[in-house]
C-alpha cells in the first residue's frame, strides 16, 4: 500500500487516505463522466444494502434466539450470500477507489516512466486475471446450480454468484484506467496477453508440483514488488499454479476464493469494521484520549504515555489498526513533539502492533476461521499479552524521559478523573458487552457484534449527535467498501495458501524444522522472524492467512499450545505491519501525524528493540496468553 508522504495527510478518514499513488491512478470523482459516476454509485449502494442486510439478518436471529427461544435458520443463508456479495463486489468497489494494498518500494526507486509501465502492466494483469476467473465462475456456478439450499431452497450456485458478477465490473475498471494511463497501456496490453497465452496455450501438467510451488511463490514475489496489489498477485500466483500442474482442475480457483470467504466467523469482520467506523467519526476517540490523558498523563513521558494507552483503549471498540491509528493519531498529532524529530509516529506505530492482541481483533477472527482456535478463547486471551507490549512502551517512554530531564505533568484532581471516567462509560461499555455476550454463552462473536453495531449506531447518531443522515450513510459505504477489500485479500490468499498446501509446503516445513534439531526455541523464533518478515511484505493478513494453517498445527510438536503459539503469531504479524522501511502501517502512522519517514525510522529504533523483547516475553511464557483463558475454562 502505498500511503501520502509527510505533510500531505488531510482529515479526512484513514481508510479515504489509503493511497495517493492508487487513488490519483483511478482519478477524482468530479472528472468521471456521468455514467462512470453511475456505475460506481451503484456498485457502492449494492455493497451498502448487503452489509445492512447481513447486520439486520444476524441481529434478528440473535434477538430471535435469546429472547423468543427460537432461531430463524434462514438468516446463515441470508447472511452468507451477503458476505459473497461484500467479499467480491465490494472488493472490486475497493479496486475502484484504490484501496487494495500495493508494495510501493521498489516502484519508488525507478525511473517515472518504467513507473507508469509498471502500474500500467498490473491494469493489464489484473483485466486478464478477472477474465480468467469470471469464466471459471460462470462454470462453478452452473456445476452447483442444481442443488439446493437446505433452507430456503435457493441454487447453491447463488452463493458464487457475486463472484460471476464481480469480475466482469473488475475487468471494466482495470480497462478504463488502462485507457487513461496512455502509452504505456500500448505496450502493457500486448505484453500481458503474451504472457497469458503462454500459460494458457501450455496446457496443464507442464510442472511438477515441487518446481511449480517455487515458481508460484516467486511469480506472487516479483508481481508484487512490480506494483501489482497483493490480492491479485496472491490470485495470479495460484492461477499458475493450477495451470501449471493440473493437480486439481481450474475451477477449483473460484471455489477456493468463495470457500476462503464462507466461514461463519468471518461475518463479524464487517460488523466490526463498521462498528469501528461509527465510533471514530462518533466523538468516541477524544473522550477516550481524554480518559488516557488524565490516567497516566502525569506519568513522565507525558504524551507518548497518553498515545500508548489511548491506543490500547481505541483497539478494544474497534477491529481494524487504521481505524484505531486514525482516531487517536488525528487527536494527538497536534500537541508539541516531545523528544526527536519523527517520535510522535514511532510513538504511534509502536502502539498499535499490540491492536492485532486486543479484542475484537480482525486478526483474530481470520486467525480463528483458518485454525481450529476458538474466538472467545483469543479474545480473552489477548488481554494481558497486550497489556505487556503497553507497559514495556511504558517503561522506555519513562527512561527516554527521564534521561531528557522531563518532569512530569501534575496529576488531575479525582474529581476531574472521575468526571472524565464517567464520559467515557458509554464507549466502553462496547466491550463489556463483547465479553459479556461471549463469555455468558447468550451470542456467539458474530452475533455479539451484531450488537456492537446497533450499540454503536445508538451513541454516535442519537447519544452524541456526530452523525447526520448523509454522514451515516458515507460511513455504511465505506465500511462495505474496506471490508470488501479485506474480504477481498483472504479470497485470494485461501485459494494461494490451498495451492501451497497441494504442493505440499507443509511438509516442508515440517522437513526444515526437524533439520535444526526439535528446539521449541529455535521452532518460535523462526516462526516470529517468518511471520514479520512476510506480514512486512503483505501487510498482515495475506501472511496470517498463508502461514497459520501451515503453522499452527505444527506448534504442538514442539510443546506450544494452539492459542498461545497463535497470540505469538498475532503479535509478530502486528510488528511486520508497522515496522519500517517495509511494514504499510508504519507509513500510515507517518501520514497521519504528518511526519517524515527518515526521522520516524530512525526514532522507531529504541522502540522496536523494546517491542522484539516484550514479544519475547509472550512467546517464552505461556501464562500471560493462558491465565484468563482458563480461568473462564475456554483453554485446557
Amino acid at each position: 500500500m502505498k500511503i501520502r508522504e509527510a505533510g500531505e495527510a488531510d482529515d479526512k478518514p484513514l481508510e479515504m487516505q489509503f493511497a495517493d499513488a492508487a487513488s490519483a491512478r483511478h482519478g477524482d470523482a468530479e472528472s468521471r463522466p456521468p455514467y462512470l459516476l453511475a456505475v460506481d454509485r451503484t456498485v457502492e449502494a449494492v455493497v451498502a444494502i448487503a452489509l445492512v442486510g447481513e447486520v439486520a439478518a444476524v441481529f434478528a436471529n440473535a434477538i430471535a434466539r435469546s429472547v423468543l427461544g427460537t432461531s430463524l435458520l434462514w438468516t446463515e443463508e441470508v447472511a452468507a450470500f451477503a458476505l459473497s456479495i461484500l467479499a467480491f463486489v465490494g472488493g472490486v468497489a475497493a479496486y475502484r477507489r484504490g484501496h487494495h494494498s500495493f508494495v510501493g518500494l521498489l516502484l519508488d526507486r525507478i525511473a517515472p516512466h518504467r513507473r507508469q509501465f509498471s502500474l500500467a502492466a498490473a491494469d493489464a494483469v489484473v483485466v486478464a486475471l478477472s477474465s480468467i476467473t469470471f469464466v471459471l465462475a460462470v462454470q462453478s456456478v452452473r456445476a452447483s446450480w442444481h442443488r439446493e439450499t437446505p433452507i430456503l431452497e435457493w441454487p447453491s450456485g447463488i452463493i458464487a454468484l457475486p463472484l460471476a458478477v464481480a469480475m466482469p465490473l473488475l475487468a471494466f475498471y482495470a480497462g478504463e484506467k488502462l485507457l487513461r494511463a496512455g502509452r504505456p497501456a500500448l505496450f502493457a496490453i500486448p505484453a500481458i496477453a503474451v504472457l497469458f497465452a503462454v500459460v494458457i496455450s501450455s496446457g496443464a501438467g507442464i510442472l511438477s508440483i515441487d518446481f511449480a510451488v517455487t515458481a508460484s511463490v516467486f511469480l506472487f514475489l516479483a508481481t508484487t514488488f512490480l506494483g501489482l496489489p497483493i490480492a491479485f498477485s496472491l490470485l495470479f500466483a495460484a492461477c499458475s499454479f493450477f495451470w501449471t500442474t493440473a493437480t486439481v482442475p481450474m475451477i477449483a480457483l473460484p471455489q477456493r476464493m468463495v470457500d476462503g470467504t464462507g466461514n461463519f466467523i468471518l461475518l463479524s469482520i464487517p460488523f466490526f469494521i463498521f462498528a469501528g467506523l461509527l465510533m471514530e467519526r462518533g466523538g468516541i476517540s477524544v473522550r477516550l484520549v481524554d480518559l488516557a490523558q488524565n490516567l497516566v498523563g502525569h506519568i513522565r513521558g507525558g504524551m507518548r504515555q497518553v498515545a500508548v494507552v489511548s491506543m490500547y483503549l481505541m483497539s478494544g471498540l474497534s477491529g481494524s489498526d487504521s481505524a484505531d491509528v486514525a482516531a487517536v493519531g488525528t487527536v494527538l498529532r497536534n500537541v508539541p513533539e516531545q523528544g526527536p524529530k519523527g517520535e510522535g509516529a514511532a510513538v504511534m506505530a509502536a502502539s498499535a502492533i499490540m491492536g492485532a492482541s486486543v479484542p475484537p481483533s480482525i486478526a483474530m477472527l481470520i486467525l480463528g476461521s483458518v485454525t481450529h482456535i476458538s474466538i472467545a478463547a483469543l479474545f480473552v486471551g489477548g488481554l494481558i499479552p497486550a497489556a505487556v507490549i503497553m507497559v514495556c512502551l511504558m517503561i522506555l517512554n519513562y527512561v527516554k524521559a527521564r534521561r531528557n530531564g522531563d518532569m512530569p505533568a501534575p496529576r488531575v484532581s479525582a474529581r476531574v478523573l472521575g468526571r472524565t471516567l464517567l464520559a467515557s462509560l458509554v464507549p466502553l461499555s462496547v466491550p463489556v458487552i463483547l465479553f459479556g455476550g461471549i463469555l455468558s454463552g447468550i451470542a456467539t462473536p458474530t452475533e455479539v457484534s451484531s450488537f456492537a453495531v446497533v450499540y454503536s449506531i445508538l451513541i454516535a447518531v442519537f447519544v452524541y449527535r456526530a452523525l447526520d443522515w448523509r454522514g451515516f450513510v458515507e460511513v455504511v459505504v465505506d465500511s462495505a467498501v474496506l471490508t470488501g477489500m479485506i474480504l477481498f485479500i483472504l479470497a485470494a490468499a485461501s485459494s494461494f495458501s490451498w495451492a501451497l498446501t497441494i504442493g505440499n509446503l507443509p511438509q516442508r516445513l515440517v522437513a526444515l524444522m526437524a533439520s535444526v534439531g526439535d528446539s521449541g526455541a529455535v521452532f518460535m523464533v523462526g516462526s516470529i522472524a517468518l511471520m514479520i518478515v512476510l506480514s512486512s511484505l503483505l501487510e498482515g493478513l495475506p501472511a496470517l492467512n498463508i502461514l497459520a494453517p501451515m503453522l499452527v498445527p505444527l506448534a504442538a510438536r514442539f510443546g506450544f499450545g494452539e492459542l498461545h503459539y497463535g497470540m505469538v503469531l498475532l503479535i509478530a504479524m502486528g510488528l511486520g505491519v508497522f515496522i519500517p522501511p517495509a511494514g504499510v502501517g508504519f507509513y500510515v502512522c507517518c501520514s497521519v501525524m504528518r511526519a517524515e519517514i527518515g526521522p520516524a525510522s530512525r526514532a522507531m529504533l529504541p522502540y522496536l528493540a523494546v517491542l522484539i523483547v516484550g514479544l519475547l516475553l509472550v512467546a517464552f511464557v505461556p501464562w500471560f496468553t493462558n491465565v484468563l483463558p482458563r480461568s473462564f475454562d475456554l483453554v485446557i
